[in-house]
């Protein structure tokens, strides 16, 4: 077989999978795991999957930058932003990541709201600052323009004096095995701390972040009091999130 059929054939059982095994695919097709390895390698660095321990994974399409993620999934991402506001309680302590659907979140916060936001990104704290009773709070450090939030040891330090109830934390991955994964490392070590800072998390996750999988590791998916999806959602992809222990709720 050519490597170019081969490519192929390992993108289309990843489609239809979910998943691709180095050492069975290799027993499959009568070749070496060695061969397998070298494809899902140059097919990882094409961004065409996501290579884990053994074989790979559907690497999420959510890696771009704020610009582009934010034609992606748009009325999801309103749905799922309505959904997180109407969870945000007066009085409350939230802090809000960065991405767009916190942008979101942000936009269908009610305008009477008393409460405080926390949050490191400049342009969700300009959209909550349309209401006027809801104190904010920035965590300032290097801003990464990538994704319009800050990042870095000030970031961190500043979250470890927050003691929050809500955090809406935002991902390019959601897998039961992978967990909350992210294209950045310095953006994962915040969105660890900022999990830390709160009592409960609350991931709102797009179709196309579901059975993704992203470079670096936020948390396993456990640690999410929940994962809100999408209301038409298969339930076939609302089952194996659920195998990883998180509740799963349809917005």
């Amino acid at each position: 077989m050519l490597t170019t059929q081969r490519k192929s054939l390992l993108l289309a059982r990843l489609a239809a999978e979910g998943q691709l095994v180095a050492k069975a695919l290799a027993a499959e097709l009568g070749t070496s795991e060695d061969t397998i390895r070298r494809d899902l390698r140059e097919l990882a660095a094409e961004g065409r999957l996501q290579r884990v321990h053994g074989g790979a994974l559907p690497a999420s399409p959510a890696l771009g930058d704020l610009g582009a993620r934010a034609g992606l999934s748009t009325a999801d991402k309103q749905a799922l932003g309505r959904h997180g506001a109407a969870l945000v309680r007066p009085g409350q302590v939230v802090i809000l990541d960065g991405g767009t659907t916190a942008l979101q979140v942000a936009r269908h916060l009610p305008r009477e709201l008393r409460a405080t936001v926390v949050t490191h990104s400049p342009t969700v704290a300009l959209e909550v600052a349309a209401c006027p009773d809801v104190e904010i709070r920035m965590l300032g450090g290097r801003l990464f323009r990538h994704s319009m939030v800050n990042v870095g040891a000030a970031v961190i330090e500043a979250a470890a004096r927050v003691r929050a109830d809500l955090f809406f934390l935002g991902v390019t991955g959601v897998h039961p095995e992978a967990g909350l994964s992210t294209g950045d490392a310095e953006e994962a070590d915040v969105k660890r701390a900022l999990m830390r800072s709160a009592a409960e998390t609350v991931v709102l996750a797009s179709a196309e972040k579901l059975l993704a999988a992203s470079p670096f590791i936020v948390a396993p998916l456990r640690e999410a009091g929940a994962v809100v999806v999408p209301r038409d959602t298969a339930d076939k992809v609302v089952k194996a999130l659920r195998a990883g222990g998180v509740d799963v709720q349809k917005a």
